[in-house]
């Protein structure tokens, strides 16, 4: 399969996985709410704030991936893959802003907490959150690994949470209701809550990373070396830089050679380290120049004091 073939079946996984995630969360969404109106209990509430969180973050995630797909023009040569960590950061705003209100609605709840009315209710709806987040992320997570999308990999992180949040949805419910401890349900609420903060805390500083073109990490790099080393005619490899965005990553590297090689075998060398990596990597948009064998060495010992 070509790299182009690759990035087109990657796009097609990706935005199928992104629609589903808007299905899922406005199923969630209409359970939840008859759900809150019959139990009135704060951790349907609380399940049912992060459903909408999960649809707002779903349709910024859908419109994201669509837009990060979009093959690079004259004014974006590097592609528009940055359109996914933004995403990331909104969805992590929205988190945030939503664990908050849950939060204080649990405060609340804690000097007057109220029993679950018609807990057999909020019960089946938390199972069937359960099965439907957990068939999606079963979903999500092979598209991940066939792609490497963050904005889905964030999805993703959602509804993985959104199975413990529901179990501690039912906890609440069974503990407070038959067990007639009615301060159950706030003080699992405020639990989800900062269950909830703590994730979006997380998709924002990988949001925060990609956006800041960080590296690779350490294992990578040293993959994408012992690649570029395996060539014999490879004396050595430096000034390395790595960064990510989207589904592609981006490589830079020098690569030392006989000083007196041709240019045309230099050339031949570099695109068969190209297509090594690429081969590792199909993803990749790698860049690689031919240096002199020796010639770094000459230019520190003239820069030494």
């Amino acid at each position: 399969m070509t790299a182009r073939a690759d990035r087109h079946e990657a796009g097609a996984l990706m935005r199928r996985a992104a629609m589903a995630s808007v299905v899922v969360a406005a199923t969630l969404i209409l359970a939840k709410v008859g759900a809150w109106l019959m139990t009135d209990s704060v951790a349907v509430l609380s399940s049912l704030l992060d459903s909408l969180l999960d649809a707002a973050a779903s349709v910024i995630n859908l419109v994201a991936v669509r837009h990060a797909l979009t093959p690079a023009d004259d004014d974006h040569r590097f592609g528009h893959g940055k359109a996914e960590p933004l995403a990331g950061l909104a969805q992590s705003a929205f988190i945030c802003g939503s664990s908050l209100i849950l939060l204080m609605e649990a405060i609340h709840r804690f000097g007057a907490p109220q029993p679950v009315q018609r807990p057999e209710i909020g019960i089946a709806v938390a199972l069937l959150s359960i099965l439907l987040s957990a068939a999606l992320v079963v979903y999500q997570r092979r598209v991940v690994a066939r792609t490497g999308s963050v904005a889905i990999a964030a999805d993703s992180l959602h509804y993985g949470s959104d199975a413990l949040l529901n179990g501690a949805v039912i906890a609440a419910i069974v503990i407070g209701r038959f067990f007639d401890l009615p301060l159950a349900d706030p003080v699992f609420g405020a639990l989800i809550a900062l269950w909830i903060l703590y994730g979006a805390i997380r998709i924002a500083r990988q949001s925060f990373d990609l956006l800041m073109d960080r590296e690779l990490p350490a294992d990578d790099r040293a993959r994408i070396l012992t690649i570029a080393r395996a060539r014999p005619e490879v004396r050595d490899v430096h000034d390395l830089r790595t960064r990510s965005a989207g589904t592609h990553i981006f490589v830079q590297m020098h690569i030392e050679l006989d000083p007196d090689m041709r240019l045309a075998r230099a050339h031949a060398i570099a695109d068969g380290v190209e297509h090594d990596i690429r081969a590792a990597y199909p993803h990749a948009e790698i860049i690689i120049h031919q240096d002199p064998a020796g010639e770094m060495e000459a230019h520190r010992a003239q820069a030494a004091p």
